[in-house]
Order: C-alpha cells, then sequence, then structure tokens
C-alpha cells in the first residue's frame, strides 16, 4: 500500500517540487494549501493524478486527515510576502506547528518541519552549526518570520520529548529554482528577472555580504532523505549549499548568463539583514549521506530558463 503523506504548503516553490517527487516515489500525495503564496500552476499538471489531491485550507485551523506522514512546508518565506501580515506569518508558523503536531499524535505520523537558516538571524559565528542559538532581533520587522519558526522548533521538540512524537527537523539555507515567484524580491529571482528585462539589477548594502545557494532538486532529495532517515535523529539539520557568493557575484554570473544589459543600482541594507550566511552541512553530510550536486552556473541555467518562458523575454 502507498504511503499517504501530507504536505503543507504544497502549492509552494518548495511544496510543488516535493509533490513530483513524492508521487515518482509512488506516494498517495494530499496537498493542502490556502494559497497565499502557492500557486495552482505550480501543481496544475498533478490535478488527475489518481494519487494527488488537493484541498484548500489554512494550518491555523485544525485538520483531520488520516495519512502516515507529514511534511510542514506551510508559511510565506519571503521578506515582501511574510511582511505583509507579519501577524498572520507568525499564527501561520506557530498554530500551524500546533494543529500538524496535533493531527501527527492523533495518526501516529512521522512529522517534518521545514525550518529555516533565518533562526540563526544575524549570525556572530560562520558558517553556522546546528549547536549555534542564533542572534534573533525578537521585535524587528523580520521576528514575525525568525521568531515564528524558532518557536515552531521549541513546539517540535517539546511533542517530541512529552508525547514521543516522531519528528524530523531540517533548517533550510537560500533555496532557489523554477517555480519561484518572479516577485517574491528574493535576490535570485529579483536578479534574473531584472537581467531578462533588462532593468537597473537593484543591490542592498555594498554587495559583499553573502548566501549560499541550493538548487531546488538537490533541496527536495535532502527533505526525503531526512523523513526517510532511522527514527530517533530528529535534527535539527542544516540543509543548503556551503559554497558561499557575495550578492556582486551573483548578480555578475546573472548577467553572463543572460547576456543581459543590465547597469547595477546599489540601495541602503534592510533592518536586520544578515550580512553572511552560510551552512555548515557536516551533520548531513554523515547522518544522511547528503550533499547538494549542481553547481550554482547549472541551476541558474535551469532557472533563467524558467524565467524566459513564464515571463515571456
Amino acid at each position: 500500500m502507498n504511503k499517504r503523506i501530507l504536505i503543507t504548503g504544497g502549492a509552494g516553490f518548495l511544496g510543488s517540487h516535493l509533490c513530483d517527487r513524492l508521487l515518482k516515489d509512488s506516494a498517495d500525495v494530499l496537498c493542502v494549501d490556502n494559497f497565499f503564496t502557492g500557486s495552482k500552476q505550480s501543481i496544475a499538471h498533478l490535478i488527475g493524478s489518481p494519487y494527488f489531491e488537493l484541498i484548500r485550507h489554512d494550518v491555523t485551523f485544525p485538520l483531520y486527515v488520516e495519512v502516515d506522514q507529514i511534511y510542514n512546508l506551510a508559511c510565506p518565506a519571503s521578506p515582501i510576502h511574510y511582511q505583509f501580515d507579519p501577524v498572520q506569518t507568525t499564527k501561520t508558523s506557530v498554530h500551524g506547528a500546533i494543529n500538524m503536531l496535533g493531527l501527527a499524535k492523533r495518526v501516529k505520523a512521522r512529522i517534518f518541519q521545514a525550518s529555516t537558516s533565518e533562526v540563526y538571524g544575524d549570525p556572530e559565528v560562520h558558517p553556522q552549526q546546528e549547536g549555534y542559538w542564533g542572534r534573533v532581533n525578537p521585535i524587528g520587522p523580520r521576528a514575525c518570520y525568525d521568531e515564528g519558526k524558532r518557536c515552531a522548533e521549541t513546539l517540535f521538540f517539546d511533542y517530541h520529548r512529552q508525547h514521543n512524537l516522531d519528528i524530523k527537523v531540517v533548517r533550510i539555507f537560500n533555496t532557489y529554482g523554477p517555480r519561484m515567484h518572479p516577485n517574491d524580491g528574493r535576490v535570485v529571482s529579483n536578479f534574473i528577472v531584472q537581467a531578462l528585462k533588462n532593468d537597473i539589477i537593484t543591490i542592498y548594502g555594498d554587495g559583499q555580504q553573502s548566501r549560499s545557494f541550493c538548487y531546488v532538486d538537490d533541496m527536495i532529495e535532502g527533505f526525503v532523505r531526512m523523513m526517510n532517515s532511522e527514527q530517533g535523529f530528529t535534527g535539527p539539520v542544516n540543509m543548503g549549499n556551503p559554497v558561499e557568493f557575495t550578492m556582486l557575484e551573483l548578480a555578475e554570473n546573472v548577467l553572463r548568463l543572460v547576456g543581459s544589459k543590465s547597469k547595477l543600482s546599489f540601495h541602503p541594507l534592510p533592518m536586520d539583514d544578515p550580512k553572511q550566511r552560510q551552512p555548515d552541512i557536516s551533520l548531513a553530510k554523515s547522518k544522511l549521506d547528503w550533499e547538494p550536486k549542481v553547481s550554482l552556473e547549472d541551476g541558474l541555467k535551469e532557472t533563467i530558463a524558467y524565467f524566459k518562458k513564464t515571463l515571456n523575454v
């Protein structure tokens, strides 16, 4: 019998790719999304499959279904979207976690939490290891997301300790690829869309702040390995690409691959924007035999091709 797997945020960027992967792995997939940032277009090709089911639902309300595994991905993840309604963002992370943990407890399902590198805030240690507690401003404009995800992790580990729930927690570092929202304000999609339109490339700060970019296929592979890892290995586990690039290096790569005539424009750095973000993935390597395989160049080519098609440029 196929595993029945629930994915909250299943019509989102990562969620839709996870739906694809799990259906290929012969799972029975239940996709739950309220379409705040998720898109029906991302999962339209799956509608009609006898093993795919879609429910429009907001995870801040309880859900009663029978499943074997739960991937909890529901939450807007780009600053533009999560700062649009910060109270709802916190509710999605916290109430959503409580509702999904309650469901997992009731049906005895294994549950996976898509946490984030944002739990580290603007870090004082580099690269970031899972044992680092972070440096987060609890009252800043990013706190709705950062602290919401930190609280969700707390809830996951309390359910694990108090109710012996089978949990898996992954901290996602910057991920990119096809099906990213063109207007989500994230640096990869911003640069690609601006370059394709020959618009000015917007760089915040001096462009020396760094990020590590992981291609979506690599990230989804990591999710599946973590979900199916040995019982008792809870994480949290960092997942991302440890190869670090500055914003200027990323902009130059995108301009070269697009063949764009765009010029660079520098703007003040947003409040609490981290200067460095790079995962230490030693734990994922040793416990899951996982590390990214797709180079930034190859991943950008795929992502540029997707945006060319989507934007008709």
